[in-house]
């Protein structure tokens, strides 16, 4: 590069035309971000980091997603650093590493980002990277539910419901699933259930049950599956028959998302 010439900014992303073309032609979206990734415009990688972890567009890669991971969160893009922690704690594309996921985490929660908030929290919480300390994992869920952040409600539910580390009630708990269900968790959704169940109003909380289903992981639909079927609502144990052929036909990873 000659001497005092500054490069031009990379070009914004129109992402309401990428995620367009995501569901009419993926490939031809991935070779639009892999065009721009090649000229360094960092958000681009992050995103066709995504496209490789999923296989979407392009083949799923997660050495190829590693690389484009680490390429922006070395830039300076958020999900991208959390993304690098997430492909460091589950071994996608690298030996799992706990600390250095951790330390990626951690970066993304200091660049603002709920999810890197959440992970924190959930490294706390099983001493993964990082000694185990529950009331530390408080504080950040709480942090992250601050920040509007769907799952973390779920958690910081689990402890008021069992009381860790403060004292335990319940109402506040079910308070905090409902938020999480409203938002769209997959796990709030089951636990909002759960409540609904008890509270008698099955009808509900098998639509939400569905709800579940069609968003959560395919490892966390076994087990959803099994406590189902021990239910003596006909009603729920039909709905674990739902989860379990759903888990059949997504095939489930060798990574789980945690």
């Amino acid at each position: 590069m000659e001497r005092g010439v500054t490069p031009a900014p990379a070009p914004a992303l129109d992402t309401d035309a990428i995620n367009r073309l995501l569901a009419e032609a993926p490939q031809d979206a991935a070779a639009l971000l892999l065009d721009a990734a090649r000229a360094d415009h960092a958000p681009a990688q992050a995103w066709l980091g995504q496209l490789y972890l999923d296989g979407h567009g392009v083949p799923r890669d997660a050495a190829e997603a590693l690389y484009w991971f680490q390429r922006a969160a070395h830039a300076g893009v958020p999900m991208a650093m959390n993304m690098l922690g997430r492909c460091f704690d589950n071994g996608w594309g690298t030996p799992v590493d706990y600390p250095l996921a951790a330390v990626w985490y951690r970066r993304a929660a200091d660049a603002g980002l709920d999810w890197g908030v959440y992970n924190v929290a959930q490294m706390l919480f099983h001493g993964r990277g990082m000694a185990a300390n529950r009331a530390e994992a408080l504080r950040w869920f709480e942090r992250a539910v601050a920040m509007g952040h769907a799952r973390a409600m779920h958690f910081l539910g689990q402890f008021h419901e069992y009381g860790w580390e403060v004292k335990a009630d319940p109402q506040r708990a079910f308070a905090l699933y409902r938020r999480s269900a409203e938002g769209g968790d997959y796990r709030g959704l089951c636990s909002w259930a759960s409540v609904l169940h008890a509270r008698g109003q099955s009808e509900e909380a098998a639509a939400l049950l569905r709800q579940a289903i069609a968003l959560a992981p395919a490892h966390y639909l076994g087990p959803l599956a099994a406590q189902l079927r021990a239910s003596s609502s006909p009603l729920l144990q039909a709905v674990a028959d739902e989860a379990a052929a759903r888990q059949k036909a997504m095939n489930a990873p060798a990574h789980p998302d945690r």
